[in-house]
């Protein structure tokens, strides 16, 4: 949508257009004919500054702090099927920066105050509901972890507690916290975490690119990366040659196989990561829980879904539908501490490809190659790391050297055993 209130545009920008009550009532008065696309779908240009592979979320979200925070606006935003249609629109939603290490609650934690203002900053409702997330304790180990987790968050200034089995039971009266094999003992809370709508991440984010005179060029698969004296020169796609002076490829699973083309191995594996949702019910839960023991999540959407998700599959492909076994698995496990789960039936179920490195955290640096840049190995946490990710990508890229917040999260970190070990600190066996 769009109102028809338009103020002045840079020439090759689409006009900037407020969306506002007011505009929603002009438009009921002319019968909604007035409203325009939100994003352009140009033909590429031969040549741009900088072209970012991969219109998700965190490509997406790079090309706006680009334009926003450094004022490089000739880009063009590469995307081989439709926007958002990858992870970022096959993912459960969750959002939280109660992350132990601390690069990872820097980078979480600067995703989070972004999200808070995400609708007011890009003109466009993201559906951000900070409805307080619950990570529970149902082992003595889990406990220890958690308490250790409060602490650390205390100490890097992100807004985290412990609370007992009975506030737990007070949040979500569906929980039974005395299952005979996975009872409730605690659990580690942030109250600001929650959700937001994937799909409204997306289209904010490319409405806000195609404002500035970005491309976002759909319907087009990158299949081989050109280079000249040790740097990129340009991409060749299913839509013709487009030449570039930086390159950024942020593709979540499928980084791997641009990166090979370019002429380098990135760190990561690729793997199916899968959810479900349930039939529409009456509202019973407004929080979102994680079950790690066990390896579940759980939180209803503002349909009425269930929304339940679980861990990746245990080999690699690159499969995005689902499987009756890894359903079966994860209901299984959710099933004693959310017994009304087993009356209701499943409404759809799909999958992810997460991009796994070998730490569980994830990759934003420079490459072997000169000028192209790779954002990757967000594993199951990426769609709650968007806003951050894209604004500390978009200060590599202008810069060409990482600021404060992707510092630490550079390829090197691994020939030189700076690992940023979140594979414990999730507490989930991804």
């Amino acid at each position: 949508m769009s109102s028809a209130v338009n103020s002045a545009s840079l020439p090759g920008q689409t006009p900037k257009r407020r969306y506002s009550v007011f505009a929603i009532a002009r438009e009921a008065l002319r019968f909604h004919t007035g409203w325009g696309r939100a994003w352009t779908s140009p033909e590429p240009k031969p040549r741009y500054k900088v072209v970012i592979v991969g219109a998700g979320g965190h490509g997406l979200a790079t090309a706006y702090y680009l334009g926003r925070n450094h004022g490089i606006t000739d880009v063009a935003i590469l995307e081989k099927g439709w926007l958002g249609g990858g992870n970022t629109g096959r993912n459960t939603t969750i959002i939280r920066s109660n992350y132990l290490q601390d690069p990872s609650a820097a980078i979480y934690d600067k995703a989070l105050k972004l999200y808070e203002n995400l609708s007011q900053d890009l003109n466009y409702n993201v559906m951000f509901s900070p409805r307080g997330l619950l990570m529970l304790a149902q082992t003595e180990h889990e406990v220890r972890g958690y308490k250790r987790t409060v602490h650390a968050n205390h100490l890097q200034g992100v807004a985290t507690e412990w609370i007992t089995p009975e506030r737990v039971k007070e949040l979500v009266p569906i929980i039974n916290i005395d299952g005979p094999r996975y009872p409730v003992l605690g659990a580690l809370y942030q109250a600001r975490g929650g959700t937001a709508r994937h799909d409204a991440v997306a289209w904010g984010y490319a409405r806000a690119c195609a404002e500035m005179g970005m491309h976002i060029i759909q319907n087009c698969e990158v299949n081989g990366i050109r280079t000249e004296g040790g740097r990129v020169t340009g991409v060749s796609t299913t839509r013709g040659e487009i030449g570039c002076e930086k390159l950024t490829l942020v593709a979540a699973g499928h980084s791997s196989v641009l990166a090979e083309m370019a002429g380098f191995r990135l760190p990561i594996e690729s793997l199916a990561l899968q959810a479900l949702v349930s039939e529409p019910i009456k509202p019973c839960m407004d929080v979102v829980v994680m079950a790690n023991t066990v390896h579940g999540y759980l939180s209803q959407s503002d349909k009425g879904e269930m929304v339940i998700g679980g861990g990746t599959d245990g080999f690699n492909n690159y499969t995005q539908r689902g499987s009756w076994q890894h359903v079966e698995e994860t209901v299984r496990a959710l099933v004693e501490t959310f017994p009304m789960i087993s009356r209701l039936k499943m409404l759809r179920q799909w999958g992810g490809i997460v991009d796994m490195t070998g730490d569980r955290s994830p990759i934003l640096s420079t490459t072997p190659v000169g000028n192209i840049f790779v954002n990757c190995g967000w594993g199951t946490g990426g769609f709650k790391a968007i806003p951050g990710s894209g604004w500390a990508m978009a200060e590599l890229v202008a810069n060409g050297a990482p600021g404060p917040l992707a510092a630490d999260f550079g390829m090197n970190r691994f020939r030189e055993g700076r690992f940023i070990d979140e594979s414990v600190a999730a507490g989930v066996a991804h």
